[in-house]
């Protein structure tokens, strides 16, 4: 399995990359922002994008985008293919783009949003802690790719305060006291089950 940064050669893969975060979300039920095949084809041309391959099939993806001058970094469309799931192949895309990110936008905030439990768990072990979403950029571009998420009548109904996703954030100064402490799985089990039932409740 190869886990490369992505350059020109890799745009053949643009519309399966599309067809699995759609597939994807109707698999979980939950909410991913769709993705124009343009959009992903800019990203991977661009180089700021990882792409996982197994002997030149499509296996998994990330991108990376950059908000408020380039001081928040966000990594977007994680997926693994149906075909590669359960075998760890989400953290290691996911490492890769974290450490590509380091270096390519050293001094920036590295952040994400999301409601899966495995993503929120991998981005615990990499130094990332829970915040609010006013910690996050407030960059309008970054929001209007929520727009096609299933749950953005959420976060318009809350001003954009709070939604069914979690966001996180990397602190380097925290890395070191967050590895050194086990990932407790069920506390941000029960806060997504929380904030899940306070919206359900809202909706009756």
């Amino acid at each position: 399995m190869d886990i490369v940064i992505t350059n020109l050669e890799h745009i053949k893969y643009a519309e399966i990359i599309c067809k699995t975060i759609d597939l994807s979300a109707e698999d979980r039920g939950t909410g991913i922002a769709k993705r124009t095949t343009e959009y992903i084809t800019e990203k991977i041309g661009s180089g700021n994008s990882v792409i996982a391959l197994d002997n030149g099939k499509f296996a998994g993806f990330c991108y990376i985008e950059t908000f408020s001058n380039k001081s928040y970094v966000a990594h977007s469309g994680l997926i693994v293919h149906f075909d590669y799931r359960k075998q760890g192949l989400a953290k290691k895309i996911k490492s890769k783009v974290f450490d590509y990110s380091k270096t390519k936008y050293p001094d920036a905030k590295i952040f994400g949003i999301t409601t899966g439990l495995a993503v929120m768990k991998i981005n615990y072990e990499l130094g990332y802690k829970p915040v609010t979403f006013s910690e996050i950029t407030d960059d309008p571009e970054f929001w209007k790719g929520c727009q096609t998420c299933q749950n953005y009548d959420v976060l318009k109904r809350t001003e954009q305060k709070m939604c069914l996703c979690t966001g996180m954030m990397y602190d380097s100064e925290n890395e070191k006291k967050i590895k050194d402490h086990p990932f407790d799985r069920k506390v941000l089990g029960r806060l997504k089950r929380i904030k899940q039932a306070l919206f359900i409740k809202k909706n009756k």
